[in-house]
């Protein structure tokens, strides 16, 4: 067992070693749009290569006159798989084995931050506050500029969570550190909502003096949805517009650089700022179409547009049928199921369907296709649930309860489709170890993420089968969990009225306890799976099955002309 074991990790760390990109998939679902009132917020960091930890943040207390590092993002540029080590977030970065991350700017801090969760951006802090993430390309990427143009998308999310209650006070903080301090990267858009609201702000570089940033933000209107990904999706810029806000140079800059004038009328974030999609036709846009047709299908929006500016796909819209966390869920772990571009079907998928498309060299930049006028001599459908993410969480804020006990992270590590979502509740004082250690250049079975990430990788050997038992699995400890949740809220919310800390240690206690049960069961499935499907067969018990190939599948690759005579064809 242990021989076969380590082939299955040979081979396991071949398929990971694929060139990643960075992009991502985020959902906003105000409080009238959802079944209980709740306010969610997701992201999908589809990032295999990055940092895949997510880290518990204390709330600190800071000296008068103190001054708050501002660190670079290797998540915007790349730059290895640890994002940060050092003392400033807490214990939680801190690791005596490297050298201290050292920073590229300082800011003056406050007196108090708040507690929150953090990875590769900011994600949701003790006041629920939450944030989701997608990565957008902009004509103007500039790297950073030590002391001057020091903020990325990242480390703003982390200073919001730090400083602010609200999503309104985050994104007005977010846009005056632009405005103040500069910005560098690529564009980006955050989602900020709280248990009442939700905004969308995005950015870019682009300021004449190169130092500064460009910022537009606009609030989701309640009882409506919001998806974003890879690509703007703010339009036209009303300065009427009381609930849009925008830096104040955004018009005077675009003029001077030739990308609009007052005769066209308002100004187009989109077309003003960025080339439209982010890497090929569609490959933004599609999953933008999928999660809108899903969620309001009456609307029959085409999935089929005139270019990457097009207008049909509304800001935001009201959904058919409300929505709670497991419809968020479902919408990350799509993979264009049952329509024309299902990716569990035809010869790209395999003989057993598998929706994953490994990255080659014959893939186009990752940001504008067009860049540097290079050919797009083809292209594979982007689902919304890939192969190379890193984690996935929905967000979710509840009004009615205490922040402690209303705030829960759902958070999956990997794969969306094939991950398990947990409850980690914004009231705890800490996580699990194994969800916040480990990096993907060393496997190791003390770590969440290789768990998930082993097995959504075996799978592809034999997709159709395998998921069956993978997400029999991830159903029955899903439903266990909400369950949970339920259970969960009623001891905190009891507890918390007569002592705040006691909530916080049923809440800490509950989660660390039910993920690490998880991950115990994840691994078990994993080995579960190597030994039921070794060598093709279908293992039972009794019987090794011979299930061979499907009958199109050995048509279209040529079965039939093997050599089953003597004679030369």
């Amino acid at each position: 067992m242990k021989n076969l074991r380590n082939y299955v990790l040979a081979v396991f760390m071949l398929l990971l070693m694929a060139e990643i990109a960075m992009p991502c998939t985020t959902i906003l679902v105000t409080k009238g749009a959802s079944k209980d009132g709740s306010v969610f917020v997701s992201h999908s960091d589809d990032d295999e290569l990055g940092d895949q930890r997510i880290i518990y943040v204390p709330a600190m207390d800071h000296p008068e006159g103190a001054m708050r590092p501002v660190y670079y993002d290797p998540c915007c540029f790349g730059g290895g798989n640890i994002r940060y080590v050092g003392m400033s977030r807490g214990p939680g970065y801190f690791d005596p084995s490297l050298p201290a991350t050292k920073p590229i700017g300082f800011i003056p801090q406050v007196a108090h931050t708040y507690a929150y969760f953090d990875a590769n951006y900011g994600i949701m802090n003790e006041h629920q506050l939450m944030i989701g993430e997608c990565t957008d390309g902009a004509k103007i990427e500039l790297q950073p500029d030590s002391g001057r143009r020091i903020f990325y998308s990242a480390e703003l999310s982390r200073i919001a969570l730090e400083r602010c209650t609200k999503a309104r006070e985050a994104v007005e903080l977010i846009g005056h550190l632009i405005d103040t301090y500069g910005y560098y990267g690529t564009g980006e858009t955050l989602l900020i909502g709280d248990p009442e609201e939700g905004w969308v702000i995005e950015m870019c570089c682009g300021t004449m003096d190169s130092l500064g940033g460009l910022w537009v933000a606009k609030k989701v209107p309640d009882g409506q949805i919001f998806a974003a990904a890879n690509e703007f999706r703010i339009r036209d810029v009303d300065p009427e517009d009381p609930d849009m806000l925008f830096s104040a140079n955004l018009h005077e800059t675009a003029q001077k650089r030739g990308w609009w004038n007052p005769s066209q009328g308002k100004l187009d974030w989109l077309k003003t700022v960025s080339y439209g999609e982010y890497n090929h036709p569609y490959y933004s846009l599609r999953r933008v179409w999928r999660i809108y047709d899903r969620v309001k299908p009456s609307a029959k929006y085409s999935a089929w547009v005139e270019d990457g500016y097009t207008r049909e796909y509304p800001f935001s819209i009201v959904p058919d049928q409300k929505l709670d966390a497991k419809d968020v869920m479902s919408l990350h772990r799509d993979h264009y199921e049952g329509t024309e571009f299902d990716m569990t079907q035809g010869p790209a998928a395999g003989p057993f369907g598998c929706p994953y498309r490994w990255i080659g060299k014959y893939d186009g930049n990752q940001n504008d296709a067009n860049k540097d006028g290079q050919e797009v001599i083809g292209a594979w459908e982007r689902p919304i649930s890939v192969f190379y993410a890193g984690y996935v969480y929905v967000n979710q804020g509840r009004s009615w309860l205490p922040d402690a006990v209303g705030g829960i992270c759902w958070f999956g590590p990997d794969k969306p489709y094939l991950t398990c979502f947990v409850p980690f509740y914004t009231g705890m004082n800490d996580l699990p170890l194994s969800y916040q250690s480990g990096n993907t250049e060393k496997f190791s079975t003390d770590v969440a993420w290789w768990a998930f990430n082993f097995v959504a990788n075996w799978a592809a050997v034999k997709f159709s089968y395998m998921k069956e038992d993978i997400l029999k699995l991830q159903n029955e400890i899903e439903e266990k969990e909400f369950l949970l949740a339920q259970e969960t809220d009623k001891k905190a919310q009891e507890a918390y009225a007569s002592s705040p800390e006691l909530a916080r240690s049923i809440l800490t206690e509950t989660c660390i306890s039910n993920a690490d049960n998880v991950v115990k069961q994840w691994w078990e499935l994993g080995w579960f799976l190597v030994q039921k499907y070794d060598d093709g067969y279908v293992n039972n018990p009794e019987i090794a099955e011979e299930v061979g190939y499907p009958e199109w599948w050995r048509k279209e690759v040529g079965y039939q002309n093997g050599p089953v005579s003597y004679q030369k064809k």
